[in-house]
């Protein structure tokens, strides 16, 4: 135990200590909040959106910035530029089990993921009036779920990239895949009705975040395939990762 919370600090450090990790998951969010929110026709009710002003509407698509930046771009470069370099074969010497570092990691990114989201809702609330989600319980289960997705998919990218050039290479494509039916790019209500409804399905799931955020029960199949991701793409992950 101690020796993960040697590595834990350690990991947070070299974190901290990187500004384009620390402003792409915990800024770009917020910075594209702020920017939406400042554009006064953004702000008004809308009855396309339910009476909601645009920037109420879309702040919890901005969770799944956050959700795809740190699941599936950061985490698997970092494990796979680790391994590239020979940091997991030289631990594997020590009385430091890598296994430490892959649970410091993803302590870390859950706690970066939990930060960012927190920040999100902090700011939409306070600056521009944005609802707290109606159904927190379910939108905990629905962000929990859609994290643990994303975060097993990482794992399995960083499973079987053989160095960090590999590794981006896999991460942008899923990082681009995820924000598109995520509805980043575009928001939701602008997707073909077959796209939004494959978007339901995909990690991290985010019309039950929409669902849950908004008061209404959001359906349970795509909750039970974001917990199925999750564990199929950790299984083959632990399966097929190397430390060297």
């Amino acid at each position: 135990m101690t020796s993960f919370r040697r590595i834990l600090a350690m990991e947070t450090r070299l974190y901290l200590r990187d500004p384009a990790a620390v402003l792409s998951t915990l800024g770009i969010p917020v910075v594209i909040l702020v920017v939406l929110g400042l554009i006064p026709a953004l702000r008004k009710p809308n009855p396309d959106f339910d009476g909601q002003s645009f920037v109420a509407y879309f702040a919890p698509s901005l969770l799944v910035i956050s959700l795809a930046v740190t699941g599936v771009n950061i985490m698997p470069q970092v494990l796979a530029g680790y391994r590239e370099r020979g940091v997991l074969r030289r631990l594997s010497t020590t009385p430091v089990s890598p296994t430490a570092l892959l649970a410091a990691q993803l302590v870390l990114n859950v706690g970066v993921l939990l930060v960012s989201s927190a920040l999100v809702v902090a700011v939409g609330r306070l600056a521009f009036g944005v609802a707290l989600p109606r159904q927190p319980l379910a939108f905990l289960l629905a962000f929990v779920l859609g994290a643990g997705s994303l975060l097993a998919l990482g794992l399995l990218v960083a499973a079987v990239a053989r160095n960090g050039r590999a590794a981006g290479g896999l991460a942008t494509g899923l990082f681009a895949l995820v924000m598109f039916f995520g509805g980043v790019y575009l928001p939701r209500f602008l997707l073909p009705d077959a796209v939004a409804r494959i978007g339901d399905y995909t990690p991290p799931g985010v019309q039950a975040l929409l669902d849950t955020w908004r008061g209404t029960s959001p359906d349970i199949l795509p909750l039970v395939i974001m917990a199925l991701v999750a564990m199929l793409a950790g299984i083959a992950a632990a399966r097929l990762f190397r430390w060297e």
